[in-house]
Protein backbone atom coordinates (compact mmCIF):
# COMPACT_ATOMS: atom_id res chain seq x y z
CA UNK A 1 0.00 0.00 0.00
CA UNK A 2 1.07 3.53 -0.24
CA UNK A 3 0.43 6.03 2.44
CA UNK A 4 0.47 9.47 1.58
CA UNK A 5 -0.46 13.18 3.46
CA UNK A 6 -2.97 15.09 1.76
CA UNK A 7 -4.48 18.27 2.64
CA UNK A 8 -3.64 17.34 6.51
CA UNK A 9 -5.35 13.69 6.75
CA UNK A 10 -3.34 10.45 5.86
CA UNK A 11 -4.91 8.71 2.30
CA UNK A 12 -4.06 4.90 1.90
CA UNK A 13 -4.24 3.13 -1.55
CA UNK A 14 -3.75 -0.42 -2.07
CA UNK A 15 -1.71 -0.58 -5.04
CA UNK A 16 -1.27 -4.51 -5.35
CA UNK A 17 -3.58 -7.19 -3.72
CA UNK A 18 -6.53 -7.38 -3.00
CA UNK A 19 -8.67 -4.26 -1.04
CA UNK A 20 -10.11 -6.30 1.18
CA UNK A 21 -11.34 -5.80 4.96
CA UNK A 22 -7.88 -7.27 6.16
CA UNK A 23 -5.59 -5.71 4.03
CA UNK A 24 -7.36 -2.17 5.49
CA UNK A 25 -7.13 -3.43 9.15
CA UNK A 26 -3.55 -4.21 8.32
CA UNK A 27 -2.78 -0.52 7.31
CA UNK A 28 -4.82 1.18 10.13
CA UNK A 29 -2.81 -1.32 12.38
CA UNK A 30 0.50 0.02 10.77
CA UNK A 31 -0.81 3.69 10.55
CA UNK A 32 -1.34 3.33 14.39
CA UNK A 33 2.51 1.45 14.99
CA UNK A 34 4.01 3.99 12.96
CA UNK A 35 2.71 7.12 14.81
CA UNK A 36 1.96 5.48 18.32
CA UNK A 37 -1.41 6.29 18.22
CA UNK A 38 -2.14 3.47 20.58
CA UNK A 39 -0.15 5.54 23.64
CA UNK A 40 -1.91 7.63 25.66
CA UNK A 41 0.77 10.70 26.39
CA UNK A 42 -1.78 12.64 28.69
CA UNK A 43 0.32 11.65 31.72
CA UNK A 44 3.06 12.17 30.13
CA UNK A 45 2.12 15.93 29.70
CA UNK A 46 1.10 16.28 33.42
CA UNK A 47 4.57 15.07 34.20
CA UNK A 48 6.23 17.17 32.22
CA UNK A 49 4.35 20.63 32.83
CA UNK A 50 5.95 20.43 36.27
CA UNK A 51 8.99 20.15 34.85
CA UNK A 52 11.57 22.87 34.07
CA UNK A 53 13.26 21.19 31.18
CA UNK A 54 10.60 19.76 29.86
CA UNK A 55 7.33 22.62 30.33
CA UNK A 56 8.22 24.69 27.68
CA UNK A 57 8.94 22.15 25.33
CA UNK A 58 5.63 19.84 25.47
CA UNK A 59 3.94 23.37 25.11
CA UNK A 60 5.95 24.35 22.41
CA UNK A 61 4.91 20.65 20.43
CA UNK A 62 1.92 19.44 21.80
CA UNK A 63 0.55 16.99 19.76
CA UNK A 64 3.84 15.44 18.93
CA UNK A 65 4.28 11.51 18.66
CA UNK A 66 6.77 8.70 18.06
CA UNK A 67 7.18 8.46 14.67
CA UNK A 68 8.50 4.75 14.34
CA UNK A 69 10.06 2.58 11.97
CA UNK A 70 7.73 -0.85 11.87
CA UNK A 71 10.53 -2.74 10.88
CA UNK A 72 12.96 -3.97 12.65
CA UNK A 73 15.22 -5.21 10.57
CA UNK A 74 14.67 -1.64 8.91
CA UNK A 75 15.53 -0.21 12.44
CA UNK A 76 18.61 -2.28 13.37
CA UNK A 77 20.35 -1.10 9.81
CA UNK A 78 19.17 2.57 10.05
CA UNK A 79 20.45 2.55 13.73
CA UNK A 80 23.83 0.92 13.11
CA UNK A 81 24.35 3.13 9.90
CA UNK A 82 23.67 6.15 11.79
CA UNK A 83 26.90 5.19 14.21
CA UNK A 84 28.83 8.07 15.15
CA UNK A 85 28.25 9.70 11.52
CA UNK A 86 26.31 12.61 11.03
CA UNK A 87 23.12 12.81 10.48
CA UNK A 88 23.45 14.23 6.54
CA UNK A 89 25.71 11.48 5.94
CA UNK A 90 23.60 8.76 7.27
CA UNK A 91 20.68 9.73 5.02
CA UNK A 92 22.87 9.32 2.01
CA UNK A 93 23.92 6.10 3.02
CA UNK A 94 20.62 4.69 3.41
CA UNK A 95 19.49 6.56 0.33
CA UNK A 96 21.96 4.66 -1.69
CA UNK A 97 21.33 1.08 0.32
CA UNK A 98 17.69 1.18 -0.58
CA UNK A 99 18.19 2.30 -3.99
CA UNK A 100 20.76 -0.51 -4.45
CA UNK A 101 19.75 -3.54 -3.24
CA UNK A 102 15.62 -2.46 -2.83
CA UNK A 103 12.72 -3.51 -4.95
CA UNK A 104 11.31 -0.53 -6.93
CA UNK A 105 7.22 0.20 -7.79
CA UNK A 106 6.13 2.43 -10.19
CA UNK A 107 3.14 4.42 -10.06
CA UNK A 108 2.00 7.14 -11.60
CA UNK A 109 4.90 7.79 -13.46
CA UNK A 110 6.84 7.94 -9.87
CA UNK A 111 9.20 5.33 -8.93
CA UNK A 112 8.96 4.16 -5.24
CA UNK A 113 11.50 2.48 -3.23
CA UNK A 114 10.49 -0.42 -0.72
CA UNK A 115 13.54 -1.17 1.82
CA UNK A 116 15.74 -4.15 1.18
CA UNK A 117 15.20 -8.08 1.74
CA UNK A 118 16.42 -9.44 4.58
CA UNK A 119 17.42 -12.49 1.95
CA UNK A 120 18.53 -9.99 -0.40
CA UNK A 121 21.00 -8.60 2.01
CA UNK A 122 22.34 -11.85 3.48
CA UNK A 123 23.59 -12.85 0.37
CA UNK A 124 25.61 -9.79 0.08
CA UNK A 125 29.43 -9.59 0.20
CA UNK A 126 30.98 -7.13 2.59
CA UNK A 127 32.30 -5.50 -0.69
CA UNK A 128 29.01 -4.41 -2.15
CA UNK A 129 28.40 -2.16 1.15
CA UNK A 130 31.89 -0.67 1.06
CA UNK A 131 31.32 0.34 -2.72
CA UNK A 132 28.64 2.57 -1.48
CA UNK A 133 31.02 4.62 1.31
CA UNK A 134 29.72 1.97 3.85
CA UNK A 135 32.99 1.20 6.52
CA UNK A 136 34.02 -2.60 6.16
CA UNK A 137 32.74 -2.67 10.01
CA UNK A 138 29.28 -1.17 9.55
CA UNK A 139 28.80 -3.32 6.34
CA UNK A 140 29.94 -6.74 8.37
CA UNK A 141 27.19 -5.45 11.26
CA UNK A 142 24.57 -5.20 8.61
CA UNK A 143 25.08 -8.20 6.95
CA UNK A 144 25.54 -10.40 9.86
CA UNK A 145 22.08 -9.01 11.66
CA UNK A 146 20.42 -10.04 7.86
CA UNK A 147 22.05 -13.69 8.43
CA UNK A 148 20.82 -13.61 11.92
CA UNK A 149 17.01 -12.78 10.83
CA UNK A 150 17.20 -15.54 8.10
CA UNK A 151 18.59 -18.12 10.50
CA UNK A 152 15.65 -17.89 12.55
CA UNK A 153 17.66 -16.88 15.44
CA UNK A 154 15.85 -13.90 15.78
CA UNK A 155 12.36 -12.54 14.73
CA UNK A 156 10.28 -9.06 15.42
CA UNK A 157 8.00 -11.55 17.04
CA UNK A 158 10.02 -12.73 19.36
CA UNK A 159 11.28 -9.67 21.06
CA UNK A 160 7.71 -8.29 20.62
CA UNK A 161 6.72 -11.26 23.08
CA UNK A 162 9.46 -10.03 25.60
CA UNK A 163 9.78 -7.85 28.27
CA UNK A 164 11.75 -4.29 27.97
CA UNK A 165 14.71 -6.09 30.03
CA UNK A 166 14.82 -9.32 27.93
CA UNK A 167 14.16 -7.39 24.69
CA UNK A 168 17.17 -5.23 25.64
CA UNK A 169 19.49 -8.18 26.01
CA UNK A 170 18.75 -10.36 22.98
CA UNK A 171 19.13 -7.50 21.02
CA UNK A 172 22.72 -6.70 22.65
CA UNK A 173 23.27 -9.97 21.38
CA UNK A 174 23.60 -9.25 17.80
CA UNK A 175 26.93 -7.99 16.55
CA UNK A 176 27.34 -3.98 16.24
CA UNK A 177 24.63 -3.67 18.77
CA UNK A 178 25.60 -2.09 21.74
CA UNK A 179 23.22 0.43 24.49
CA UNK A 180 22.78 3.17 22.31
CA UNK A 181 21.63 0.91 19.53
CA UNK A 182 19.58 -1.70 21.52
CA UNK A 183 17.57 1.43 23.01
CA UNK A 184 17.05 3.26 19.45
CA UNK A 185 15.81 0.35 18.47
CA UNK A 186 13.14 -0.53 21.35
CA UNK A 187 11.73 3.02 21.39
CA UNK A 188 11.33 3.38 17.33
CA UNK A 189 10.28 -0.39 16.63
CA UNK A 190 8.22 -1.62 19.85
CA UNK A 191 7.53 1.68 21.58
CA UNK A 192 8.73 1.28 25.25
CA UNK A 193 8.48 4.41 26.73
CA UNK A 194 11.29 3.37 28.79
CA UNK A 195 13.96 3.02 26.55
CA UNK A 196 16.25 6.16 26.16
CA UNK A 197 19.98 6.16 24.37
CA UNK A 198 21.79 7.60 27.39
CA UNK A 199 24.65 8.62 25.88
CA UNK A 200 23.68 10.09 22.80
CA UNK A 201 25.27 13.17 21.77
CA UNK A 202 22.18 14.98 20.50
CA UNK A 203 20.48 14.45 24.24
CA UNK A 204 23.68 15.86 25.77
CA UNK A 205 23.11 18.79 23.47
CA UNK A 206 19.31 19.27 23.96
CA UNK A 207 19.67 19.09 27.50
CA UNK A 208 23.11 21.82 27.47
CA UNK A 209 21.11 24.04 25.27
CA UNK A 210 17.62 23.87 26.90
CA UNK A 211 18.62 24.28 30.27
CA UNK A 212 21.55 27.02 29.57
CA UNK A 213 24.12 25.44 30.39
CA UNK A 214 28.16 26.42 29.71
CA UNK A 215 29.19 22.62 29.46
CA UNK A 216 27.31 19.02 27.74
CA UNK A 217 26.06 16.75 31.00
CA UNK A 218 28.07 13.95 31.78
CA UNK A 219 26.15 10.42 31.86
CA UNK A 220 25.51 10.75 35.32
CA UNK A 221 23.62 14.25 35.22
CA UNK A 222 21.35 12.51 32.75
CA UNK A 223 20.63 10.00 34.85
CA UNK A 224 19.78 12.02 37.65
CA UNK A 225 17.39 14.46 35.11
CA UNK A 226 15.95 11.37 34.08
CA UNK A 227 15.09 9.54 37.11
CA UNK A 228 12.22 12.25 37.40
CA UNK A 229 11.09 10.83 34.26
CA UNK A 230 10.52 7.18 35.16
CA UNK A 231 8.31 5.47 32.59
CA UNK A 232 7.92 8.20 30.05
CA UNK A 233 11.91 8.52 29.06
CA UNK A 234 11.42 7.56 25.62
CA UNK A 235 9.56 10.77 24.83
CA UNK A 236 11.37 13.47 27.02
CA UNK A 237 14.13 12.24 24.60
CA UNK A 238 11.86 12.55 21.92
CA UNK A 239 10.55 16.30 22.93
CA UNK A 240 14.21 17.12 23.60
CA UNK A 241 15.67 15.83 20.32
CA UNK A 242 12.75 17.74 18.45
CA UNK A 243 14.44 21.24 19.93
CA UNK A 244 17.37 20.66 18.13
CA UNK A 245 15.42 21.55 14.94
CA UNK A 246 14.70 24.72 15.72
Amino acid sequence: SLIQNSDGELTASVLSGSDDIQSRNFIKKYVASWFDLETDIKPFYRMAKKDELLRPLVKKYFGYRMVGICNLFESLCWAIIGQQINLNFAYMLKQRFIMHFGERLLWRDKTYYLFPKIERIAALETSSLTALQFSRQKANYIIEVARTFESGKISQQQIAALSFEDAKEMLLSLKGIGNWTANYVLMKTFHHPNAFPLEDAGLQQAIKRNLNITEKPGLQMIKDIFSKYEGWEAYATLYLWRSLSD
